[in-house]
């Protein structure tokens, strides 16, 4: 019993005054009997009281530092999150760079050296313009000067990374626009209304403006053809296309939204004609068009004409009956039917045999896709390098030097009336395959050893 009260008095003490076993044997601790008999103990404590206060602030303290805690753990939970993204940049960013280790040349060298190329023919088209129009006006001094500040760019730039080819790109589409500003200045724009007939013909022909190689930058693409919709649907006025290979198989057509991706060989979309098990509308030869969203060309078998429709992604093709494969233009092998579209629709030129080789010029019914009315010329295919038309009347070309082209030929189909005439232009280099009036801007594109050309015209007064 004096045990147990002894036990308990220990535990409800302070722990600063519990009393020890020395203590209790010390004499500190006065006992007596009872007058039953019972032991009676006196035990004095120098404090008696339970700190209740103290243990509530230390539940305080310690429901705080729970907190503190839990905050602590999401921390390091999100930091671990954080830590995992990072991880994963690094390791791709790593890979990266690791590519870029792998072969640097292998596009610095391409890209560098192929902007020296372009810059080298600048040069020598600033020169041959400044032959041309006799002139040494401060514009073309101007002009020299920006393009040898564009090679010491080219040098600085070609130590940096591919992201900075983009400054150049930009700064050579700026100077192809100065350029062409040069040759918008020489006034041989048109004086007509675009979709107007309303003048005398053909007048003349501007300087050619050279944009540049063809999007293959391939020299060797000699064949093929470019320009604009002849009848661009809306939303599509800005369109150009292209096409170029190394003979006269057409088996594709590219299209680019405007001038500027043009120029930087950004390809909006490219439509295959040939796609194995399933379709070949392959083609052949290099005058073809494309109007309202369609390629118009000459259709490589069964011989004849072919349209592909760029929208629906279909084609067609008719055989023109008469049209024979013997006769081609002077330039080019394969050209044997020639497509044209000018403010009155639709054309086709081909020879037969009947007409003994002569040019015969077919207009086309777009909604029929027939031959509906023709008209025979006097003038033999073979002798004549290229024919365009405008304004229903027909205009053939030929050569006269390795410098100097001349339409030489017209027919009228609005009058049934031919004539002979002399109109001399520049066309660039000795050698082309592809030239074609567009109504909708009123130019005439050529496509020449595998460069694009582009003609302003002059048209008579009415």
């Amino acid at each position: 019993m004096m045990d147990l009260l002894l036990l308990v008095l220990l535990l409800a003490a302070p722990a600063h005054t519990w009393l020890s076993l020395e203590d209790w044997g010390s004499g500190r601790v006065d006992g007596s009997v009872g007058e039953f008999g019972q032991c009676v103990c006196n035990v004095f404590l120098p404090d008696t009281s339970f700190p209740a206060d103290r243990v509530e602030q230390m539940q305080t303290s310690s429901n705080q530092l729970s907190v503190e805690i839990k905050l602590h753990i999401s921390k390091v939970s999100s930091l671990k999150v954080q830590l995992v993204i990072l991880l994963g940049q690094l390791s791709n960013l790593t890979a990266r760079v690791e590519n870029l280790e792998s072969g640097p040349d292998k596009f610095i060298k391409l890209e560098f050296e192929l902007l020296r190329i372009e810059l080298r023919e600048f040069e020598a088209l600033v020169t041959q313009l400044k032959t041309s129009l006799n002139s040494s006006s401060p514009a073309f001094e101007s002009l020299f000067i920006e393009i040898r500040n564009m090679s010491l760019i080219v040098d600085q730039l070609e130590s940096y990374d591919r992201s900075n080819l983009e400054v150049i790109r930009i700064e050579f589409a700026k100077l192809q626009q100065k350029l062409e500003k040069c040759q918008d200045d020489k006034d041989d724009y048109s004086n007509a209304q675009i979709g107007s007939c309303k003048h005398g013909g053909l007048l003349r022909i501007g300087k050619p403006v050279v944009s540049q190689l063809n999007a293959d930058l391939n020299g060797g693409f000699k064949y093929g053809g470019w320009g604009k919709d002849s009848k661009p649907l809306p939303g599509s006025e800005n369109m150009y296309w292209y096409y170029g290979y190394t003979d006269t198989l057409v088996t594709k057509i590219t299209r680019y939204s405007d001038y500027y991706k043009l120029i930087m060989r950004q390809v909006f979309k490219t439509h295959e004609l040939y796609v194995r098990y399933q379709y070949d509308w392959q083609g052949t030869g290099n005058n073809y068009i494309v109007r309202e969203n369609t390629l118009y060309y000459q259709f490589r078998s069964t011989f004849g004409m072919a349209k592909f429709n760029m929208t629906s992604l279909t084609a067609q093709n008719k055989v023109i009956p008469q049209a024979s494969t013997r006769f081609s233009y002077h330039y080019s092998a394969n050209q044997n039917l020639d497509f044209a579209a000018d403010e009155s629709g639709l054309w086709v030129t081909y020879a037969t045999e009947e007409s003994n080789g002569n040019l015969v010029l077919g207009k086309i019914n777009e909604e029929t896709f027939e031959v509906e009315k023709v008209w025979q010329t006097s003038e033999y295919k073979q002798s004549i390098t290229n024919t365009f038309m405008i304004c229903g009347v027909l205009y053939a070309t030929r050569s006269v030097d390795t410098q100097t082209e001349e339409i030489f030929y017209t027919y009228d189909t609005n009058k049934n009336e031919e004539s002979h005439v002399s109109i001399r232009f520049e066309k660039f280099q000795d050698f082309y395959v592809y030239l074609d009036y567009n109504p909708a801007d009123q130019k005439l594109y050529m496509y020449n050893n595998g460069y694009y050309v582009y003609y302003n015209v002059k048209f008579k007064a009415a």
